[in-house]
């Protein structure tokens, strides 16, 4: 008898593998942290087959009953910043930089460790319940964004935001480089928090700041992460300064290549694409945010078309406002069937795998999540699909990204944990961050009276 620790079963499996495989009636069996076995489940709901030359059953300690729903991989948010649940709806309806300079920098410098681990315990909440598994963060005292992802159980990468100014946790740049490099070593085995080194963008580092961070990035062998050409304002902005645009200065500096990940690329030209595809640079699209701040569309066919990874990200909930990538994946796709006037473009597929597998690549971590498939973490989660907004179902793909969202998903796994099961959180206590959560709300009150 084959044991094992978790068998989940009676759904349709999306593998979100190489050859997009789907397994009806499937069985998916999860020992420790892997998964272990995907087939087709017998009508024994007791008795497996987990193929090859070996017949047999397999036993587990529990059993997940999907009830003829979706097991897919878990979600990947590739681009937030966590903590900003605390300041959702703060300052809606205004363009970016007023919206930073007025209200989000002022508020962010009155900060400490504790608020941003309130906010991220809350994001943390919020993404779980909306069927994300992996988020990758840029913010400030991310040494405690880690330890709240930790008590969450989900996976992460995460890197402390540096900039030019002093920080509200460091203080003077060459110590946000210290703390950097310390949160690389403290985390390096951590078997779900993942470091990076995070410049905030180029209008607010300058030419030594970004040198600085892209050697630790290539010394560590870690991921480097900046918010690249998001407003027209950062264009004439660098163009100024540097008699460039943000791209050929990423490229002047050495900046490009496949340890790079840039957010946002909104305005990108086709030279620019080029020279991303040619650096292999990988790319997160954050739709949502980008539409509310008025900042523009970003390529996202034409660089998905000359092969640049591109992952989906929320962005801040000051600027979403929500954390629900389902969400996010139907404003990805009609965004750019509007813009082009072709209703062919981005086809549901397409965007499913830039929140799944393609997220994991975006993030360098599609060798350990991102599909389903023997040998990878075991992160998935389960779609009830017994809903009238979600009857009938022709198409898999068309329903995640057109019907279903946040609060359809059932179960969440995450490294072979349960983490959510029918829609109780089992790792945080929500009605404890809640409370904690609306204590901080009035401190943001006081900030930006």
């Amino acid at each position: 008898m084959t044991k094992a620790d978790i068998l989940v079963h009676n759904g349709t499996i999306l593998t979100m593998d190489d050859q997009n495989k789907i397994v009806s009636d499937g069985l998916l069996a999860i020992s420790g942290n892997t998964i272990r076995y995907i087939g087709q489940s017998t009508r024994n709901a007791s008795q497996r087959e987990p193929g090859g030359a070996e017949k047999g059953s397999v036993s587990a300690q529990k059993e997940l009953d999907a009830e003829g729903g979706l097991i897919l991989p878990g979600l990947i948010n590739s681009h937030t910043h966590a903590a900003m649940t605390l300041f959702r709806g703060l300052a809606d309806d205004l363009p970016l930089m007023q919206w930073l300079n007025n209200y989000i920098f002022p508020a962010e410098s009155k900060m400490d460790a504790d608020f941003v681990r309130v906010g991220t315990l809350l994001a943390c909440a919020e993404m779980i319940m909306s069927g994300t598994t992996t988020f990758c963060d840029m913010y400030l005292f991310e040494e405690d964004v880690a330890r709240a992802a930790q008590e969450a159980g989900m996976r992460c990468l995460v890197g402390e935001v540096i900039y030019d100014f002093p920080s509200p946790n460091y203080g003077e740049i060459e110590k946000g480089f210290i703390y950097t490099e310390a949160l690389i070593e403290r985390w390096r085995e951590d078997p779900l928090v993942n470091i990076a080194v995070e410049p905030h963008s180029l209008f607010t580092c300058g030419e030594e700041l970004l040198l600085k961070a892209n050697d630790i990035a290539l010394r560590k062998d870690v991921p480097l992460i900046l918010h690249l050409a998001e407003t027209k304002e950062e264009l004439e902005e660098i163009e100024k300064r540097y008699g460039k645009r943000p791209v050929q200065h990423l490229k002047d500096l050495g900046l490009l290549g496949p340890h790079l990940i840039a957010d946002h690329c909104v305005h990108i030209n086709k030279s620019e694409i080029a020279l991303l595809a040619d650096s292999k640079v990988r790319v997160v699209h954050n739709p949502e945010s980008n539409m509310k701040l008025a900042s523009g569309i970003s390529p996202v066919p034409e660089m998905i078309a000359k092969g640049i990874t591109v992952g989906l990200g929320t962005d801040g909930c000051a600027s979403n406002n929500n954390l629900d990538l389902f969400g996010e994946m139907d404003m990805a796709a009609k965004l750019h069937k509007a813009n082009k006037l072709d209703p062919t473009v981005m086809d549901a597929q397409t965007v499913t795998k830039m929140a799944t597998i393609d997220g994991a690549r975006a993030l360098g971590l599609e060798g350990i999540t991102g599909s389903l498939e023997v040998g990878k973490r075991a992160d998935l989660i389960v779609i009830d699909i017994n809903k009238p907004h979600l009857i009938p179902m022709y198409n898999p793909y068309s329903h995640l990204v057109y019907a279903a969202r946040g609060h359809d998903v059932k179960h969440s796994i995450i490294n072979g944990s349960i983490v959510m099961e029918d829609r109780r959180l089992l790792t945080l206590d929500t009605a404890d961050i809640i409370g904690r959560a609306k204590e901080k709300s009035k401190m943001v009150k006081e900030w930006v009276k």
